[in-house]
């Protein structure tokens, strides 16, 4: 069995993407060993207690300094030991401890076709108001693996999104969401673990 490692921060939609797919059989033979957040009112933690996952929140809020939190995280994920560790939503910098510990074995799903609108400052809602602001007529998603830098891992997958006329940041984020990020990471996951991926 594969095991994998979710990293969350919010509701949890990638996760649920992930839970999904493993249930009806478009990954096999992978598990989620444990799902861990930063944030202790993510929904993605219920999401996880609700699929009979091991669930669990390390907030840098319960650390003195980043430091401490960031030698708990990679503590727990060495404890797990996982095949994999799944960025599904992380707000959070990964540390160059645990890129180091585990490297090529973490990757992060992007709301961009990376290079364009990532890097540094660029998460969330605001990757979209970029796009906007850009003019951009084709957006989308990336599944990249993590390394020291901030979304410059080697590519795995990339689906394209159109933008449509209307759409402001949240409809264009919901789109990309359903048409590229919930299929594309499951799909990263897949060839990881079937060994597609090096």
């Amino acid at each position: 069995m594969f095991d994998i490692v979710c990293l969350v921060s919010g509701g949890g939609t990638n996760l649920a993407a992930i839970i999904k797919a493993i249930e009806d059989g478009s990954i096999k033979n992978v598990r989620i060993k444990s799902v861990i957040s930063n944030n202790a009112d993510a929904y993605a933690l219920e999401r996880a207690k609700n699929a009979g996952i091991e669930n669990k929140c390390i907030s840098p809020k319960s650390f003195s300094n980043r430091d401490d939190f960031n030698k708990a995280l990679l503590d727990e994920l060495r404890s797990l030991n996982p095949d994999l560790i799944v960025l599904a939503g992380f707000l959070v910098n990964i540390s160059k401890d645990i890129v180091d510990a585990f490297e090529n074995k973490i990757i992060n799903i992007h709301p961009s076709l990376i290079p364009s609108f990532c890097g540094k400052g660029y998460y969330g809602l605001k990757v979209h108001e970029a796009a906007l602001k850009r003019g951009v007529k084709v957006t989308g998603a990336t599944v990249h693996f993590v390394d020291a830098g901030i979304d410059t891992g080697k590519i795995i997958i990339q689906k394209a999104v159109n933008v449509l006329p209307g759409d402001d940041a949240k409809t264009l984020q919901r789109r990309v969401m359903e048409e590229a990020e919930w299929i594309i990471l499951p799909k990263a996951v897949e060839m990881i673990a079937n060994g597609e991926v090096l």
